[in-house]
C-alpha cells in the first residue's frame, strides 16, 4: 500500500483559482452583470469618434453628388442649346432655299399681275396662274406694297418722287413693281412713286381800296 506524499515545507504549492460565475452575488444578493458588460459599458467611448468619421464620409458624398448633379444639369443645357441651335440653322438652311427658288419665279408672277391688270388672265391661263399663286404663298411667299401706305425705304424703293398738300407724310401713291417676302426674309422691295407733304398754299390778303 503506498503512503500518501507529503510535499516538503519549502516546496511551491501550486496556486488553485476560483472563477465565481454564479449570477447573484453571495454578498450582496444583487444580480451580477455579464462578463461582456464592462466592454458594452466602454464602447460608447468610441461613438462620437464614429460618428465624426461617419459625418465626414457623409458630407463627401453629398459634395460629390452635387458636384455630379450640377456637371449633369450643365451637360443636359449644352446639349439642349446645341439641338436648338442644330433645328434653327437646318429651317434657315431650308428657308434660304425655298427663297431662292421663289425668287426665281418672281418675274412670272410679274407676268401675271400684269396679265390680270389687263384683262388677259382667263380660262385654262387663269386657272393654271391661280393655282401657282396658291402654291407659292402656301409656302410662305408673301407678295406687299399697296397704294395709300406709308414709305418704308428698308422695303420700298422709291424710283418717282412727288410732293401734294394731300398726304401728311411720306406715302406710296403707286406701285410700279410688287415687293416680296418670305417668311422674314426680304425677296425682292418693291418699286414705288412716293409723294411728300406739302403745305397748301396760302391765301393772299385782299388789296385795301
Amino acid at each position: 500500500m503506498t503512503e500518501p506524499r507529503h510535499a516538503a515545507p519549502d516546496e511551491e504549492q501550486p496556486q488553485v483559482v476560483v472563477n465565481d460565475r454564479r449570477r447573484i452575488d453571495p454578498e450582496t444578493g444583487e444580480v451580477r452583470p455579464p462578463a461582456h458588460a464592462a466592454e458594452e459599458t466602454a464602447a460608447p467611448a468610441d461613438e462620437p469618434v464614429v460618428a465624426e468619421v461617419v459625418d465626414e464620409v457623409a458630407a463627401e458624398l453629398k459634395t460629390q453628388l452635387d458636384e455630379r448633379t450640377a456637371d449633369l444639369q450643365r451637360l443636359t443645357a449644352e446639349y439642349a442649346n446645341y439641338r436648338k441651335r442644330v433645328e434653327r440653322d437646318r429651317e434657315a438652311v431650308i428657308t434660304n432655299a425655298k427663297a431662292s427658288v421663289a425668287a426665281e419665279l418672281l418675274p412670272l408672277l410679274d407676268d401675271v399681275e400684269r396679265a390680270a391688270a389687263h384683262g388677259d388672265l382667263t380660262g385654262a391661263f387663269k386657272a393654271v396662274a391661280d393655282k401657282l399663286v396658291s402654291t407659292l404663298q402656301k409656302t410662305g411667299l408673301e407678295p406687299f406694297a399697296h397704294e395709300g401706305e406709308a414709305f418704308d425705304p428698308a422695303v420700298h424703293e422709291a424710283v418717282q418722287h412727288s410732293t401734294s398738300p394731300d398726304v401728311d407724310g411720306p406715302t406710296v401713291t403707286a406701285v410700279l413693281r410688287r415687293g416680296y417676302t418670305f417668311g422674314d426674309k426680304l425677296v425682292r422691295p418693291a418699286l414705288v412713286a412716293v409723294t411728300d407733304h406739302e403745305p397748301a398754299p396760302s391765301a393772299e390778303p385782299a388789296e385795301e381800296e
